[in-house]
């Protein structure tokens, strides 16, 4: 058994994630992603949960191909359940040996049954690739469903037009079929015409409402989400259409007990460094799906995941207000916070001001550390540190010279004054939720330890509630 708000099978990583529900219980198969034996073949693993914080580790139960087979590298896929009772696996098959054309590995569609859900058989006569015309080295990720319950299955894939603007070609692909082994090419489900591909796409359905969602990596590394009220489209944008920020990726979902569970993983940066290139991989988290009333959806961590920390952490910061209209101002709770904390702040911010927020891991001056801001003017959340890192080589330059990092904002509607935050820290993982319906996840290396505390810059804020608990 594993206890912890996030899942990480030590040493190695999760990838992508494949959640799936089965007499209530939460089925999270997962690639297993092994750093230093990159090229041996990945394979799917799987963790399962009844409450969404304990976890009972399978290990592995697709295991990958040899060298001579296409399924030395078993990717993405889904499963889906059919009339009798038989579990249907689809998983995306890729070994190097087997190439296109042009020199790049193939990526075909592979099928296997289970009756139990932990042993898996491969149908490898079953394994099939691209239909003409579209890209034979970019057709993966299948997810399989039935819109209607007398319609075909649907399959959906990452997959890309075979000529076109090199980075504007991807399209979700589909085909059907009747019995879950052959199947017929189907116009695709969405074409924008807009992003390399649309990976680990997956389609669901709430209420009256039909979603899309999808992880990109053209101009965001990130996932998104489309809305219709039909499973054929048109699929529109919200106005804020992404589910989290830049390391939580490739996110798909599952329905459990009337609930929208999302499992994604929060990616890894290379030597453990803040500034250090993001790696793909990392470790598994999840946040919940809340539709709101006009069918957009709000990201929050599950109230499990914040109620498991039980264990009340004095950190030293009373409720206080900070009247800075025209300055900035700071207060640092008195005691460092465990490296495993759940904190739960609520505040009141002046919606004209121009900032104010958290203090993360954060020394006795409020200096050094992690910034949580939100900015009303901005209409945002951001994740900043500080000091910053220098990027350049130039005498002159100093740290004010690096902005905060894009990739870690959020946009958020600050024009309330009331707001609560809701975050889970465990070593160098940190969730952060404002107001249950924007989600920050990401990765703090180079503060391992600190204070908590609160600011406000040219702006009044008043920390009227805080509970900090370990477990």
């Amino acid at each position: 058994m594993h206890r912890a708000p996030f899942f990480t099978p030590a040493p190695d990583w999760v990838g992508d994630t494949i959640p799936f529900v089965h007499e209530d219980t939460l089925f999270v198969y997962y690639l297993h992603h092994r750093r230093e034996a990159i090229g041996e073949g990945t394979s799917w693993h799987l963790l399962t949960t009844t409450d969404l914080v304990t976890w009972t580790d399978h290990g592995e139960v697709l295991p990958h191909g040899t060298a001579a087979e296409e399924d030395l590298n078993c990717y993405t896929g889904s499963i889906v359940t059919d009339e009798d009772g038989l579990h249907h696996l689809f998983s995306t098959a890729q070994n190097p040996a087997f190439t296109a054309p042009d020199g790049r590995p193939l990526q075909r569609v592979a099928h296997a049954t289970s009756t139990d859900l932990l042993h898996w058989t491969k149908h490898p006569e079953d394994t099939f690739g691209a239909p003409e015309g579209l890209d034979p080295a970019d057709f993966r990720d299948p997810f399989v469903h039935r819109p209607t319950p007398d319609g075909p299955w649907e399959m959906l894939l990452a997959a890309r037009h075979a000529e076109g603007p090199e980075r504007r070609r991807g399209t979700v692909g589909r085909l059907t079929s009747t019995d879950l082994r052959t199947w017929e090419p189907a116009a695709p489900l969405w074409d924008p015409r807009r992003f390399l591909t649309q990976e680990c796409p997956e389609v669901f359905r709430i209420g009256d409402w039909w979603y899309l969602v999808y992880s990109e990596f053209t101009d965001a590394f990130v996932t998104r989400y489309r809305m219709s009220r039909s499973p054929e489209g048109p699929w529109h944008a919200p106005r804020h259409d992404s589910l989290d920020a830049r390391s939580f990726y490739a996110a798909k979902s599952a329905q459990w007990q009337g609930r929208r569970i999302f499992a994604g993983w929060i990616a890894t940066r290379e030597g453990r460094r803040d500034d250090g290139a993001w790696q793909w991989a990392g470790t598994l988290s999840l946040l919940e799906a809340v539709q709101r009333e006009d069918g957009t959806l709000d990201l929050r961590l599950p109230p499990e995941v914040l109620a498991q920390d039980t264990a009340p952490v004095d950190a030293g910061l009373a409720p206080t207000t900070i009247a800075a209209c025209t300055h900035y101002e700071a207060a640092v709770g008195a005691h460092e916070l465990p490296s495993r904390a759940t904190i739960r702040a609520r505040l009141r911010l002046d919606p004209d001001g121009r900032a104010g927020g958290l203090l993360l891991r954060t020394d006795a001056e409020g200096e050094n550390g992690y910034v949580l801001r939100l900015e009303p003017r901005a209409g945002r959340m951001v994740l900043d540190r500080w000091p910053r890192p220098l990027t350049g080589t130039e005498q002159w330059q100093i740290s004010g010279d690096v902005p905060h990092l894009l990739e870690l904002e959020r946009p958020a509607d600050l024009s309330s004054p009331e707001h609560r935050l809701d975050l889970v820290l465990e070593d160098d993982l940190l969730v952060a939720v404002l107001d249950e319906k924007v989600a920050l996840s990401t990765r703090i290396y180079d503060h391992p330890a600190g204070r908590l505390g609160v600011f406000a810059e040219d702006a009044s804020l008043t920390l009227t509630d805080l509970l900090v608990t370990t477990a």
